[in-house]
């Protein structure tokens, strides 16, 4: 079957291949993948960013979203079947998106929202789950809370916003200049356009921070946090529950400790928290995503699609910061075919 796979851990190390399709293990299920997107980790795992932790066996297919058919299942398997329209953020060491057919432990899979087309689907699975875990699981946001969402016509950024508010939360959001109307349409209160504006010093009493930029951003957004409040950063600096998480052993945990120690201090020093979060995958949390999606409450923000022979294009086109909004997707077929 045709890939793109990672050859070498290195800006120029992913290329077109043929290799063989997928073994399908028992609790597998065999997806023909109709569509699937462009990610920030897609760079970072290409570069070799996490290979202490993900140990990743090269040449591998990249790619950490999928939508697509379900064509061969596993003898275990019991809740798909053969034909089954799915959406999925396959596991770590076991993705795959960036192919014509990729196997997918049946606990990371869910049915594709009724209501979204295949590119659709497949904008929403890592973003989708990331915001989840962040507002749901980490910060179990209440209704009347104050939620700011850094970048928020992002990828990411567009989900937390949309998300954030059908929980009840007053949410405020930096973007650039030319997106104010999206967001707001997307449900922010409060829009503050960071080429004019700097946020540190026009808010505060925040419950939650959502960071995906890094550096002193995260920083002056410590000081809008409420006493108490939680800072989440998707960028980084990683912390010891990351290394946990990945089942890292336990010199590592403290490494990972270490590099987060400067911000964990400058937190606590405040009366506020810090905690770094790298999504996993969960098909169930993905069932509840497609419940949102198909009731409308929320909706996919797609920047641009690729056919999937410009698949590094669609690559270079996200790293080479020229998205407007949104979430860049790669189509193996015309959406009406």
């Amino acid at each position: 079957m045709k890939a793109f796979v990672v050859e070498k851990y290195d800006k120029d190390g992913v290329r077109a291949a043929e290799v063989p399709e997928p073994t399908v293990g028992d609790r597998d299920v065999l997806v023909r993948v109709s569509a699937t997107s462009i990610n920030p980790l897609d760079k970072m795992v290409r570069n070799g960013e996490f290979k202490q932790l993900l140990k990743y066996k090269r040449p591998f297919v990249l790619g950490h979203d999928v939508a697509g058919v379900v064509t061969r299942v596993g003898s275990g398997v019991r809740h798909f079947k053969v034909g089954d329209e799915v959406y999925a953020r396959p596991r770590d060491l076991r993705i795959g998106g960036f192919a014509e057919f990729v196997a997918i432990h049946e606990d990371d899979v869910s049915p594709k929202p009724q209501s979204l087309t295949f590119q659709e689907a497949a904008a929403v699975p890592l973003v989708g789950l990331a915001a989840w875990q962040i507002l749901v699981e980490r910060a179990r946001v209440q209704p009347g809370q104050k939620v700011l969402v850094h970048a928020g016509s992002g990828g990411l950024g567009s989900t937390v916003v949309q998300l954030a508010r059908h929980l009840g939360a007053t949410v405020a959001t930096t973007t650039g200049p030319g997106t104010e109307e999206l967001v707001k349409s997307l449900g922010a209160d409060l829009v503050i356009d960071f080429t004019k504006e700097d946020f540190s010093k026009v808010l505060s009493g925040y419950d939650l921070v959502l960071d995906s930029v890094g550096g002193a951003n995260l920083k002056k957004s410590l000081t809008v946090l409420k006493p108490g409040g939680l800072a989440i950063s998707v960028v980084g600096p990683p912390d010891a529950g990351f290394a946990k998480q990945l089942g890292a052993p336990s010199f590592l945990r403290v490494v990972m400790n270490a590099l987060s120690r400067k911000i964990r201090k400058q937190a606590r020093s405040l009366g506020v928290r810090y905690e770094f979060l790298f999504m996993r995958a969960s098909g169930s949390q993905l069932r509840e995503l497609a419940g949102l999606y198909d009731s409308g409450q929320l909706r996919p923000v797609i920047d641009r699609v690729f056919p999937f022979d410009q698949t590094l294009d669609a690559m270079a086109h996200v790293e080479q910061g020229r998205t407007k909004a949104g979430k860049v997707v790669v189509s193996m077929v015309p959406e009406n075919d």
